[in-house]
């Protein structure tokens, strides 16, 4: 019996060990199949490529650290994350290749493709427009509340005395209280004229577009007849009158100083500014004006009062007092009484901000026999670049920023900027009186980018920007087209028509072009082309990085 327990169990050691070795054999034979068939990775929701960086940088400054230092590391690297590094990408889109078709792959496609956001969100959702703030000190605000001492007591309160038509004032330091144009003048620093995400854009917009108009007086000075607009509440906007039509374009025997000012062109320059990230238009928006109940009825400028008339078909016309185009035979006339116009927010009254204007450099001569200087002189710039304010700071590439702005749209009536006084030279240009812009679609005036094309200097923010607009996904075309839809007068007609939207891509690459041809310039004379961009991009990402104790 002890034979035959000991004989199974011997039995059941074989099979068991036959069964294994079977088993393996099998497992060989099979291997190469596994391996050679493909793997499709699970679907899950897309990462963005600069947040797996960040997040690899984390996991490898945290690794060998002590506690304290890895904890550190990843607060700062989450706050850049959820930040989305804005200046990492955009220096990688600054340096990256020049043709847009490459760039595709490198620039974050957050919104663009398949997220539900329009082409306009997904830009403003970009890391190049929606980038971390830093806290503006006191003296980089253009305007403050002063407290008013009554009685031994201070108070931060406005009481308007009655005024007939207009609202009484009870407005004191906190934003709710104080109407859209004055959280448009206060929220004015050295920067900007207005934040990027501003939660006061749309209640001025608003206002402008909709508010009961209680005054109407011709704005002096000027060629052409532009009228100040009060609001109830003290506010006031510039009226510019349509002057033609949307798909007309400008007369080509004309000399840019004899064109027309378009209200169309001063709405489209502000939106397109904003496109650009430069924010320094005064919001603008087209309204429907009753030309008899809104300006003729109520206005107290006798000058304008006396120019009114009503033409041979019954539409109530005025043409004011001006240099130009202010005649019977160039009246502003409604249909019979609607008249599309432009209405610009007005800036703070130059007795509270006052305003250094600035002769340009590269200012055409205005004649129609002379030239400039530096139409003749190719080595015009490196004299320029000698004379204050332009030999220190960013005032070149300020000017170069608004050359852009106005190649873009066509505009070659820059003969003077302005700044505001308070802030000296280290404060952006205020890009203001766009009227003669978008008059011609089919041809392109090269002479305006000569201080780009002399200079061969830009930001490396407007450069990475203008990159971003060449791209599929970013179309500038289309995010102007977009933009321009949110406008009231939308609904009548488009403001700009085609072709002028198609220029602006056509000229985008143009200013792309010259960039290129500037650094290969740069490399031939000096072997590198790195001295065309101004690269305020890490300087700003300087002072926005906080500095981390050692140990």
């Amino acid at each position: 019996m002890r034979w035959y327990s000991r004989r199974f169990s011997r039995t059941v050691c074989l099979w068991l060990a036959f069964i294994s070795v079977t088993l393996h054999l099998l497992l060989v034979a099979l291997s190469p199949f596994v391996y050679q068939s493909s793997c499709k990775p699970p679907t899950s929701r897309q990462t963005h490529p600069y947040t797996l960086r960040a997040l690899a940088y984390t996991n490898d400054t945290s690794t060998g650290s002590d506690s304290h230092a890895s904890h550190a590391n990843q607060a700062k690297m989450h706050h850049k994350i959820t930040k989305m590094d804005a200046t990492k990408m955009s220096t990688e889109i600054g340096n990256g290749p020049s043709s847009p078709v490459n760039m595709g792959d490198r620039i974050g496609r957050s919104g663009s493709m398949g997220s539900g956001l329009s082409k306009l969100d997904a830009l403003f959702s970009h890391p190049l427009y929606d980038v971390p703030t830093l806290p503006i000190p006191e003296e980089d605000w253009l305007m403050r509340i002063k407290p008013k001492v009554t009685s031994g007591r201070s108070t931060q309160m406005w009481v308007s005395d009655p005024e007939i038509d207009y609202d009484p004032a009870h407005w004191n330091s906190t934003s709710d209280s104080q109407p859209p144009w004055l959280r448009f003048h206060l929220g004015i620093s050295r920067r900007q004229l207005y934040p990027h995400r501003d939660p006061n854009m749309p209640s001025l917009i608003q206002q402008l577009s909709k508010h009961r108009i209680v005054s109407a007086v011709q704005k002096s000075g000027g060629t052409q007849l532009k009228l100040v607009m009060s609001f109830p509440n003290y506010g006031q906007a510039m009226l510019k009158p349509m002057k033609q039509e949307r798909d007309e374009e400008s007369n080509f025997n004309l000399y840019y100083f004899s064109d027309f000012e378009r209200h169309n062109a001063e709405i489209a320059a502000f939106h397109l500014d904003r496109v650009l990230g430069y924010r320094r238009i005064p919001p603008a928006v087209g309204r429907l004006v009753d030309v008899v109940k809104e300006i003729k009825d109520i206005t107290t400028d006798h000058r304008l009062a006396k120019t009114f008339f009503t033409s041979p078909v019954g539409n109530v016309c005025f043409y004011g007092q001006c240099s130009y185009y202010c005649s019977t035979e160039h009246a502003v006339c409604g249909r019979p009484h609607e008249l599309e116009a432009s209405l610009a927010v007005m800036l703070p009254d130059p007795s509270l901000a006052k305003r250094h204007s600035w002769r340009s450099p590269w200012r055409r001569s205005y004649s129609r026999s002379k030239v400039a200087a530096w139409e003749t002189d190719s080595q015009y710039c490196d004299t320029v670049k000698k004379t204050a304010p332009y030999d220190k700071g960013t005032r070149l590439v300020d000017l170069i920023d608004l050359t852009i702005l106005d190649f873009l749209m066509g505009n070659m009536d820059r003969h003077h900027y302005e700044t505001f006084e308070k802030f000296g030279n280290n404060t952006f240009l205020l890009h203001l009186d766009n009227g003669r812009a978008f008059g011609r679609h089919s041809k392109d005036e090269p002479s305006i980018l000569a201080p780009l094309e002399q200079c061969c200097r830009i930001r490396r923010s407007t450069l990475s920007r203008l990159r971003l607009l060449s791209l599929p996904q970013y179309r500038l075309s289309d995010v102007m087209r977009e933009s321009l839809s949110h406008d009231p007068l939308f609904s009548v007609a488009p403001l700009l028509s085609e072709p002028h939207l198609l220029a602006l891509d056509r000229r985008l690459n143009v200013v792309l072009q010259t960039v290129r041809d500037c650094q290969r310039r740069q490399r031939s004379r000096r072997g590198e082309g790195s001295d065309v961009i101004y690269d305020d991009i890490n300087d700003y990402k300087k002072s926005v990085t906080p500095v981390t104790p050692a140990g």
